[in-house]
């Protein structure tokens, strides 16, 4: 519960008007600058306001008046309400963006789609207050203004907080499967490269030994053939 009293102003009216209380006491009641309270007291502020009992809305006792009568230093104490309120629980839905922002969404669509392609559509929508239809048309680009979209920060637009921003990011990298590790092949070692580069020497001479085969062979099928011709 507040300290200060509703309606602070229309309060401090009422306890000048109707009680003997002094203007330290009103001002520390009212949470009120002691100056204010001697204008209000003058008539040169507060004027049109009409005065709130704070008796009959149950935040100031007669008796605790009384005492503050008496006593100039008496500091006196708001009364404790006897109506609960239910606790107000946050809806859950999105962000809201203020107007003058909205027309900056798209960017900051654009900017957590290319920098933070991990981060969900819900996500996205959390952060920057938007839905799903603009995420989609940003991405396949078939937004109206997608020609002229630049992609910007959505902390720096103030769309939301580097807290929150960092918060949903490393969630979705939690979220994300781990990329297995390739078990295939390797690069060779030096030793491998290396020890190829005599091999040429070696074939070189094989070549050669091959040439030589063919051509004796070439020979003596061209010698056959000569004495073949002669026997007949």
């Amino acid at each position: 519960m507040s300290n200060a009293p509703l309606m602070p102003k229309a309060t401090a009216v009422w306890l000048v008007d109707n009680t003997a209380l002094s203007f330290d006491q009103v001002a520390d009641f009212c949470k009120m600058h002691v100056l204010e309270i001697h204008a209000i007291a003058d008539g040169d502020a507060a004027q049109g306001i009409k005065g709130m009992d704070p008796i009959s809305s149950g935040q100031l006792t007669r008796e605790e008046i009384e005492k503050g009568e008496k006593d100039p230093d008496y500091r006196l104490k708001l009364a404790e309400s006897k109506v609960r309120l239910p606790e107000v629980k946050k809806k859950k839905g999105p962000r809201y963006t203020p107007v003058s922002r909205r027309h900056e969404r798209p960017s900051a669509i654009l900017w957590l789609l290319r920098s933070h392609p991990e981060l969900k559509d819900a996500q996205i929508m959390r952060l920057v207050g938007t839905t799903k239809t603009t995420i989609q048309s940003v991405r396949d680009r078939t937004h109206w203004n997608a020609s002229t979209l630049t992609p910007m920060d959505p902390v720096t637009l103030g769309l939301c907080s580097q807290i929150d921003l960092d918060f949903e990011v490393q969630r979705a990298a939690k979220e994300k499967p781990a990329v297995e590790q390739y078990g295939g092949a390797t690069l060779l070692p030096a030793s491998e490269t290396t020890r190829k580069d005599a091999e040429p020497e070696h074939s070189a001479s094989q070549d050669d030994l091959d040439d030589a085969a063919v051509f004796a062979k070439l020979k003596t099928i061209g010698g056959k053939k000569h004495d073949d011709e002669d026997e007949e």
